[in-house]
């Protein structure tokens, strides 16, 4: 039987138009990567929908990717990244599109335990209220804050991305601070930005059973984070990784359901 395939995380860009400071000649990607570029590397894989996350921190660019997701055929849901002013949880993205589905704080470079990162609580809080959900880009020493964080706003859905480890090392202290954050209900995660050319599929699988047993497939999502995926491996590629590494068992929940429900994605 065919599942549908929503990938969670996915980034379009212009950084003609919008700069983005962590991009550097040499890092093998394009100055533009626009919704058309991701639709025909997506759909022959029979992606139906995505989410759109944001790549730098301007208003500017935050109101082009909400424009862009409102029109898109594919692109159906967008997570904005941009500091929360005071007084003002949801800084300049509050005027988002209809498909403004959350917030991500990258914040790699903050304390272990996000002590230092400014609004944090009143942005989850906002989020919270609206419906909205709080996405978090951290290192795995930062899991335990995150957990913490989910534990004060519960009402607040919090997914991190990339399972809080990227390209990192698989260690016990990971399996740890992903359990401790997985303990709480309203936290969940995308299996994104996982695959390697130092992982094999068994390195994968092993990821992939971790995550299983800590979220469950209900709190689990498939993402691509394309097109920073396609420097190791083509749209196709990865998925096939990707299918070889979770379970027939995950089903339907992993690759479209937990998605759908926490962005509000049209089927």
């Amino acid at each position: 039987m065919t599942v549908r395939i929503v990938d969670a995380h996915v980034h379009v860009w212009d950084a003609t138009a919008f700069p983005i400071p962590w991009l550097r000649d040499g890092m093998g990607l394009p100055a533009v990567a626009s919704p058309a570029d991701y639709r025909a590397a997506a759909e022959t894989c029979g992606i139906v929908s995505a989410v759109a996350v944001q790549v730098a921190d301007s208003v500017a660019e935050a109101r082009w990717l909400s424009a862009v997701t409102d029109a898109d055929v594919v692109l159906s849901g967008a997570v904005l990244q941009y500091e929360p002013a005071p007084g003002r949880a949801f800084g300049a993205t509050a005027d988002g599109g209809a498909r403004f589905a959350g917030i991500r704080a990258a914040v790699p470079q903050r304390a272990d335990d996000l002590s230092d990162v400014p609004g944090l609580d009143d942005l989850a809080a906002a989020l919270g209220a609206s419906g909205r959900v709080l996405e978090l880009l951290i290192r795995p020493e930062q899991l335990g804050g995150a957990a913490a964080l989910a534990e004060r706003h519960p009402s607040t859905p919090v997914v991190i991305c990339h399972l809080g480890l990227g390209f990192a090392d698989a260690t016990d202290e990971w399996v740890a601070g992903l359990g401790a954050l997985a303990a709480q209900p309203n936290a969940h995660a995308k299996f994104s930005g996982l695959v390697s050319p130092s992982r094999t599929d068994a390195h994968l699988s092993h990821l992939a059973d971790i995550a299983l047993a800590a979220f469950g497939p209900e709190r689990l999502m498939f993402g691509s984070d394309w097109p920073l995926s396609a420097r190791v491996a083509d749209y196709p590629r990865l998925l096939t990784r990707v299918r070889r590494a979770v379970p027939d068992a995950a089903g339907a929940a992993f690759w479209h359901g937990t998605a759908d429900r926490l962005y509000g994605l049209r089927a």
